[in-house]
């Protein structure tokens, strides 16, 4: 076209269906559509590093020359973003916090393990404002060890080092975090639309902090734990140290190691508000490009060391904020505090009467003292009863605190990497700490011919011993790497009595596989298992194909002693839709808690479509409910489920809220009943594609192969 056409002047040169930035989709319009994102969430096409092992290049990292760079690194003060104090310690500390306190004990997700902090929504949560710096800070680093140290694994330590510095014996360090590459957007943070909204919605009653709705764990959208200007920002102590209490369990932390947290987080660095709020440019995700990546800029004013505003509240909590030592109880407990404005007008607890000597001095200026402050959470370690005994044997045994808040910020910043054998490095403690859940080594060195041989003869049924296995294997959670069949804890408290674990069944296969387990020096975990794979096998063969499921020995049997059974709480299934069980009714459909169970047990959109397939034709719904099983040959590993499903000489005629008759339409006879978790591979249009490929007649090997692959994987999730 002639450049001088002026009808093409100020047109778009592209289609705007490769308009990324509209905020729309074209799935918004059917937004009751189910969602698989969350099964693909990690694709490899995003990832730049095919064929690269972190894991095994850590190991090759410098660690006392990283070491050595970041204590440089903590007083090597920019222009562009002075430290304050000329120590970058609290800044670092923050960010290693903030990446590692999303962590929630629900269902695992969240936490330091995957450099998530680099990506939105975190990236630009109000509550991690400006910790944009303390990446780009840390970027040199980064740079120069390059494919040996995740951004996860800095991110967590920098925090650490940066205690280190000032004076803290930490607890130790471990890496082997893998680095994501794009956003974990399917995470669900809440339903508000709105940052910093008030907290009601998330509580069935706000003044009842345990009715917060699960699985989160901050009580509002956009904060790492909770306000610390107060309650929906109206400050009262005790109401704050109500939630400060549930948000803290629900991150898996107790009333000590909560206080010890608060006390030391709060001993060094400071709150920045000294400035306009509102003179702040847009956080790093709504940025112009101009920016570069970063956010929150003030353009209007000075807006960096003394000017800086991140949270509103202004002050350091204690005398000497780049120093580990005990002065955060002497303020608090040594003086009277009265509620105060900050200079960006936000609540904040300031002392009366203070001696000059216990003032901080100014961040820029050490010849200027300035007012400490504590926020309503740190006010509730004064106020609340328990807090308040705690901190007071605290403030008394510098040494204890101490310990306890080292071995805290070892559980905060490594709960999410799982059990002790992924920890690299030469820092990683040899301790087992309960919170790993750690198993003792199993044998390999039995006779796996003979354990099989006397599972074979012993009279249990394929779905018995199917079933029992998926049950001891389906807790493992991906986000967090807990749960799964090692260990098997399915036969301990709380597991055994869960009620999608059925008791009576369990206890009925467990009192046949314990004797197997001590008569051939094979663990009970690894008996469990092969039982399970030997009847997999045996239905396979009965739909004419002989297979063998891979099996590998060695997982060791936990005790009750090496099990945090409280903990274990969290991971109760309270619907598994491979085995069409749901606990009672959800507001949540059923289908959906299928894809969040899948997607925490680490399965794709393909391999959770043919376990599901597979084990209902097997038998193995819970309480052998018949609903969804779409065969005649029940206990052959056929693909009858996926034929019978794709078939349009049926109908699917709704029975009640959650069950359906499948009816033949020429007799009208209802042939079999089903739920929506059933239906839903023949009606959403991705899981139908994936059901009609095993419906063919020419893949039924493919089935069974497809369903041993994805068996294996899930016995061995755990196995690390």
């Amino acid at each position: 076209m002639d450049g001088n056409d002026t009808n093409s002047a100020g047109k778009c040169p592209v289609m705007h269906g490769a308009i990324t930035a509209t905020g729309t989709s074209v799935m918004d319009w059917w937004p009751n559509a189910l969602n698989l994102e969350i099964l693909h969430q990690h694709d490899s096409k995003t990832n730049p590093m095919k064929g690269f092992n972190y894991r095994e290049e850590v190991k090759k990292l410098d660690f006392d020359a990283l070491k050595k760079d970041l204590i440089a690194l903590m007083t090597d003060s920019q222009d562009w973003w002075p430290a304050d104090w000329g120590h970058y310690g609290g800044l670092m500390i923050r960010m290693s916090w903030h990446a590692a306190g999303t962590y929630r004990l629900a269902d695992g997700r969240g936490g330091a393990g995957t450099g998530n902090l680099r990506f939105a929504p975190l990236n630009s949560w109000p509550d991690n404002a400006n910790l944009d710096k303390a990446k780009r800070l840390l970027w040199p680093i980064k740079k120069k060890y390059g494919n040996k140290l995740s951004w996860a694994d800095l991110m967590a330590l920098a925090g650490t080092i940066a205690y280190e510095s000032m004076g803290l014996k930490t607890f130790g360090f471990a890496f082997g975090r893998e680095d994501i590459w794009h956003p974990e957007k399917d995470i669900y943070w809440g339903a508000e639309k709105e940052w910093l909204a008030p907290s009601d919605g998330r509580y069935g009653d706000v003044e009842d902090p345990s009715t917060m709705e699960n699985p989160l764990a901050a009580v509002q959208m956009g904060l790492i734990y909770v306000n610390p200007e107060g309650v929906n920002g109206q400050p009262d102590p005790l109401k704050t140290g109500a939630q400060v209490r549930e948000t803290f369990a629900r991150m898996a932390m107790d009333d000590e190691e909560t206080a010890a947290l608060t006390a030391g987080g709060h001993t060094v660095g400071k709150t920045h508000g000294n400035g306009r709020a509102e003179d702040l440019s847009a956080a790093p995700e709504g940025a112009d490009v101009e920016e570069q990546g970063l956010g929150w800029n003030n353009h209007k004013g000075r807006g960096i060391g003394r000017n800086t505003v991140t949270s509103g509240i202004e002050g350091a909590w204690t005398t000497h904020p780049t120093k580990w030592d005990g002065g955060y109880f002497d303020l608090l407990f040594g003086y009277e505090w009265e509620l105060k404005k900050s200079p960006a007008g936000a609540n904040q607890w300031m002392p009366v009467n203070i001696r000059e000597e216990d003032m901080p001095v100014d961040v820029e200026d050490p010849s200027i003292r300035v007012m400490p402050i504590m926020t309503d959470a740190d006010m509730a370690m004064k106020m609340d009863p328990v807090y308040r005994e705690i901190c007071e044997r605290f403030r008394a045994d510098h040494a204890y605190f101490s310990e306890t808040f080292a071995r805290a910020w070892f559980k905060l910043t490594h709960r999410d990497m799982g059990p002790k054998e992924r920890y690299i490095g030469p820092w990683a403690p040899k301790e087992d700490l309960i919170w790993q859940d750690p198993v003792p080594a199993g044998n390999t060195g039995y006779d796996v011919s003979a354990v099989k041989a006397k599972i074979a003869a012993s009279g249990l049924s394929v779905s018995e011993m199917v079933a029992t296995a998926w049950d001891s294997a389906r807790t493992f959670r991906a986000s967090d790497y807990r749960g799964g069949a090692n260990g098997a804890r399915i036969r301990l408290a709380p597991q055994k009595d869960w009620e999608g674990n059925e008791p009576a069944r369990l206890q009925k296969v467990l009192s046949v596989l314990e004797p197997i387990a001590a008569d051939t020096g094979a663990s009970i975990a690894d008996v469990i298992v092969l039982a399970g794979s030997y009847g997999v096998e045996q239905a396979a063969k009965a739909a004419g194909f002989d297979i063998e499921v891979p099996f590998s020995p060695g997982r060791g049997d936990a005790t009750d002693e090496m099990t945090d059974a409280a903990s274990f709480d969290a991971l109760e299934p309270l619907a598994d839709g491979f085995r069409n069980w749901l606990k009672k009714d959800y507001a949540v459909q059923p289908e959906e808690l299928l894809l969040d169970r899948a997607q925490l047990m680490g399965l794709t959109a393909h391999e959770a479509t043919c376990l599901l397939g597979g084990l209902r034709v097997i038998g193995a719904n819970h309480g052998g409910t018949r609903h969804g099983v779409f065969t005649d040959r029940e206990g052959a590993l056929t693909t009858d489920f996926f034929v019978n499903l794709t078939d349009m000489g049926y109908k699917w005629v709704p029975k009640g809220r959650n069950l359906y008759d499948i009816v033949e339409r020429k007799s009208g006879t209802a042939k079999w009943t089903a739920t929506r978790v059933d239906l839903v591979f023949g009606s959403n249009s991705i899981l139908r594609a994936y059901a009609e490929v095993y419906a063919q007649d020419d893949n039924a090997g493919k089935f069974v192969e497809d369903f041993v692959n994805a068996w294996t994987k899930v016995m061995n999730a755990d196995r690390f």
